[in-house]
């Protein structure tokens, strides 16, 4: 037998497992689970094959989901990528449903499969846990996306809308659909509330000393405005407050605006899940006594997953990384680390479920990404100069902060601009006045424009947005003539 057909024999015998021997293996691994104290939701397992997997990618995971060319389109092109051996397909996913669900490779060897078993049963209990998830209703996911789908079928079942007329409202919202608000923890003000809040600002503060003052003049706040506070639910603003929508309108808007909700979180924690998986999974196969031949496949595999990349930011291995600091941390503390910090209140264990349940990446990284970790992990800043990528700060006494403070800008939904909604009857016209928060980053114009143009197709009328550009403030408009952009004095 040749090298190559030896090596693929004994690559089909490691994967030539029973459904018995996995369910064995999940049973020892639910024990360790529960011994070290992780709180998961029930667990479902679904073997697939790479076609059934491709399918799940394209979907987002989702056993059910509503129809839309963009997902074809994304099957199509993961499916030549991994054809052409250009890119692979993942261990296993799993997503946030109460029980959590989650795809294993069929011709994963049994090795991958332990090992992913555990990485899932840590993706669950930081569903659970995490507080960026308790918006999400994990109990109610399944059911939500098949309703949707369900709902959208039908409209493309009825004669009068049709598939080509959702596709125009689902492009448009799609392109939006980020544009929301990030922080569901914190609940949005009713309309009663918001005047309530705009009446007390308006009214002077008490003054002890009224008598010898001049009278502080008291302006009346136009509570006609729409809306009283600046929306960042740009979707949801739209389908509330254009009257010239039809109700299937309305509700494929709400559809869009609850899934990206629902996948806000994944974003969000990104760093911290990937990380908090792969550090449960080492922990957990360490602790199950494996023979040394699966052992030895385990360190492969293991530091496979959490490898830092040349010129890239692995999640796993930045995650990972910080988790394992924060356990040695409260663990085993340096002299030093006590001296600046105090020494540890907490175990390393409650600790870690501390962070695990209220931090999100950007928190995570800002309190637990420490100056001795960026240079261990050697993280760097590069900017482009010309048609070059060049280093532009290190991890050294003098930049690792600004390396530090750039990681975070770009993590999660940081990178997605935030614009809120200010008016809806700018100039008494039915304009729609946006203004994008400028934070030192300005909008490229090419997505401005295409963004500016879905946001006329939604609301029907013109669109203008304010915000800066080459450090000048500017204006952003489109209307039935296009797109157009210029300063303001």
């Amino acid at each position: 037998m040749s090298s190559h057909a030896k090596a693929a024999h004994e690559s089909n015998a490691r994967s030539n497992y029973s459904l018995a021997e996995l369910a064995e293996w999940d049973a020892r691994i639910r024990e360790k689970v529960s011994e070290f104290g992780l709180d998961c939701y029930a667990q479902e397992f679904e073997i697939c094959d790479h076609n059934g997997m491709l399918g799940y990618m394209a979907y987002s995971g989702m056993p059910s989901h509503y129809p839309h060319w963009s997902y074809g389109k994304s099957y199509e092109k993961l499916k030549t990528l991994y054809d052409h051996g250009v890119s692979g397909l993942p261990y296993e996913m799993v997503i946030n449903s109460d029980p959590a669900i989650a795809y294993l490779m069929r011709d994963n060897t049994i090795l991958l499969q332990i090992l992913t078993i555990a990485h899932v049963y840590g993706h669950n209990d930081f569903f659970k846990n995490n507080f960026t998830y308790r918006s999400t209703r994990a109990e109610l996911t399944i059911e939500i996306f098949k309703a949707h789908a369900m709902r959208v079928r039908r409209y493309a079942e009825d004669p009068s809308i049709g598939i080509d007329k959702i596709e125009r409202i689902l492009d448009a919202a799609h392109a939006l659909s980020w544009n929301c608000r990030r922080n569901l923890a914190i609940r949005k003000r009713s309309r009663d509330e918001q005047v309530t809040v705009a009446l007390e600002a308006a009214h002077p503060r008490p003054d002890p000393f009224a008598k010898i003052h001049a009278r502080q003049e008291f302006t009346e706040p136009d509570l006609h405005k729409v809306p009283l506070e600046p929306d960042e639910d740009i979707l949801l603003f739209i389908r509330d407050h254009n009257p010239y929508l039809a109700e299937w309108e309305k509700d494929l808007l709400t559809i869009v605006d609850e899934e990206a909700k629902y996948f806000i979180p994944m974003m969000e924690t990104k760093i911290m899940n990937e990380g908090w998986a792969s550090f449960w999974h080492h922990k957990i196969l360490e602790s199950l006594g494996l023979d040394q031949g699966l052992h030895l496949e385990f360190i492969v595999r293991h530091n496979q997953v959490v490898r830092p990349i040349p010129g890239q930011l692995n999640p796993y291995h930045l995650g990972f990384k910080i988790w394992e600091d924060i356990e040695r941390r409260w663990t085993n503390p340096t002299a030093e680390e006590i001296k600046r910090d105090g020494p540890p209140t907490k175990s390393a264990r409650e600790k870690l479920f501390e962070v695990r349940e209220v931090e999100r990446d950007t928190s995570f990284l800002r309190r637990y990404l420490t100056e001795e970790l960026m240079r261990e992990m050697d993280i760097f800043q590069y900017e482009a100069r010309g048609e070059d990528l060049v280093i532009g700060k290190v991890s050294d006494d003098e930049g690792w902060r600004e390396v530090k403070e750039t990681l975070i800008k770009n993590v999660g939904t940081s990178s997605i601009p935030i614009i809120t909604v200010e008016d809806a009857d700018f100039g008494q016209t039915r304009t729609l006045y946006l203004k994008h928060h400028h934070d030192g980053r300005d909008l490229h114009l090419e997505y401005a424009e295409k963004t500016m143009a879905h946001l006329h197709r939604l609301w029907g009328r013109e669109v203008v947005m304010e915000t800066v550009l080459d450090s000048k403030r500017s204006m952003l408009c489109y209307n039935e003539r296009g797109f157009s952009a210029r300063a303001m004095k």
